[in-house]
């Protein structure tokens, strides 16, 4: 019988992934540079989904197939990114993430001058690749960039850096994009050339902050292609072979997976609809570029919540701060569904708050014990991370035919589903075999 009711970075600390040791101790700094940079072009998606919704008069579920093709990627790329990371190394897997990411980003600029909105989801899908590939190499390897008894706050400091980079990305968006170019064309009033052409003037606003953002991926891919040559010998990540699909046997993976995939979904879906949510007149009547603004207090709720987390851990069992966190979650998206104006609007920017440790406390629970096929057990449980596609398209569905307040009804439900997770982890469930037997 296996416990899921420890603290989290503990069990991501037994997880050991990281090869290089205390020895690369040195390597954390540029990592968490890494885990900032990642949250920021992540929360991007957030900025540009109102601003295509706009530019080609999309309704709220197509204009949410931009977060489907975002976290579609890591559907299509987990499971063989980690086979190819527990191949190469994480250090290469990194600079492989980061590449592909960049490739997505320059993407955008024919995607702007031909203004056409399936190429935009097609840069969005290179660069959530990218991103996938970070998430497999990247989680692992901060838990062994120094003394095991110390990789729980490594851990915990590096997601804060995430949280941070989707904080201020709201800011940097809202004003890049949000607050720039012509006014939205009417189609009404104009021919279908005309509005093909205002379509792509519209459109080149998003050609800039994505070319600034794939120049800064390649000189971070370049900074750690070089600095593992001041790392002690990698080697391949993991001991086992493929895919790893038979560690779902194993309950705490498996079920594990599951409440990432209704995490995500939710916590995506309440920040994909976040701008519109506040135009509202019943709730804040707020400008595009001030609701992009506002945007910020969901992603910086998290990252206040995640620093306070990351002390209560060490004293709270995982699955019960788990579990009343996605209690909470719930109950302020139902009052903001129930309530209107300034109560409604802040009270679902306070979800993100409640947000805040679900993603790290379920990840490491998640791949407990993997030992050296972690980097399998990562590729499986970021498969999961395809909610964040699912439940947003689910979510905006609902939006078009009942409206937004009742569409909060996809998201609450998943919260519960995730406060039922963290119960379920305070008890314990029978693994078949360690993974290093299974490997």
């Amino acid at each position: 019988m296996v416990a899921l009711g420890g603290n989290p970075a503990d069990g991501a600390a037994r997880a050991g992934g990281g090869p290089a040791g205390a020895k690369a101790g040195w390597l954390f700094p540029f990592m968490l540079a890494l885990f900032f940079t990642w949250g920021l072009v992540t929360v991007f998606v957030d900025i540009i989904t109102p601003k295509l919704k706009a530019l080609f008069a999309l309704s709220y579920a197509e204009a949410t197939l931009t977060q489907f093709c975002f976290f579609l990627a890591y559907a299509v790329i987990s499971l063989p990114a980690g086979a190819v990371v527990a191949r190469i190394g994480y250090i290469r897997g990194l600079v492989l993430g980061l590449l592909v990411m960049a490739a997505g980003g320059l993407l955008f600029t024919p995607a702007a001058k031909i203004g056409v909105y399936p190429l935009f989801l097609a840069a969005l899908f290179v660069m959530a690749s990218g991103i996938a590939v970070l998430q497999v190499a990247a989680n692992p390897l901060v838990t062994g960039l120094g003394a095991p008894e110390s990789a729980p706050s490594r851990l915990t400091l590096a997601q804060t850096f995430n949280s941070l980079g989707t904080t201020v990305g709201p800011a940097i968006g809202a004003w890049a994009i949000l607050s720039r170019g012509p006014a939205p064309a009417d189609p009404a009033t104009l021919s279908p050339t005309a509005m093909a052409a205002a379509r792509q003037a519209e459109a080149a606003v998003l050609q800039t902050p994505f070319l600034v953002i794939a120049g800064g991926l390649a000189l971070l891919a370049a900074l750690f292609w070089t600095l593992r040559r001041w790392l002690p010998e990698e080697g391949g990540a993991a001991g086992g072979k493929g895919v790893g699909l038979d560690l779902l046997a194993r309950p705490r993976l498996a079920f594990g997976a599951l409440a990432i995939f209704l995490y995500v979904g939710a916590e995506v879906a309440i920040g994909t609809l976040m701008v519109s949510y506040l135009e509202q007149k019943q709730v804040l009547a707020a400008s595009p570029e001030t609701a992009g603004h506002l945007l910020s207090f969901y992603w910086g709720g998290a990252l206040a919540g995640r620093v306070v987390g990351s002390f209560v851990l060490r004293r709270v069992k995982g699955g019960a701060a788990l579990a009343v966190c996605a209690l909470a979650a719930g109950g302020l998206a139902t009052l903001s569904a129930l309530t209107g104006g300034t109560v409604s609007g802040w009270s679902l920017l306070a979800v993100g708050l409640a947000n805040s440790i679900m993603f790290p406390t379920i990840f490491a629970m998640a791949i407990e014990g993997l030992g050296p096929r972690t980097a399998q057990g990562a590729g499986i449980v970021c498969v999961a991370i395809v909610g964040g596609a699912v439940v947003p398209v689910v979510t905006g569905a609902l939006a078009d035919r009942f409206g937004l307040q009742v569409a909060l009804a996809a998201p609450i439900l998943c919260y519960a589903c995730v406060a039922a997770y963290g119960l379920a982890a305070l008890r314990s469930l029978a693994d078949p075999q360690p993974a290093e037997a299974a490997a």
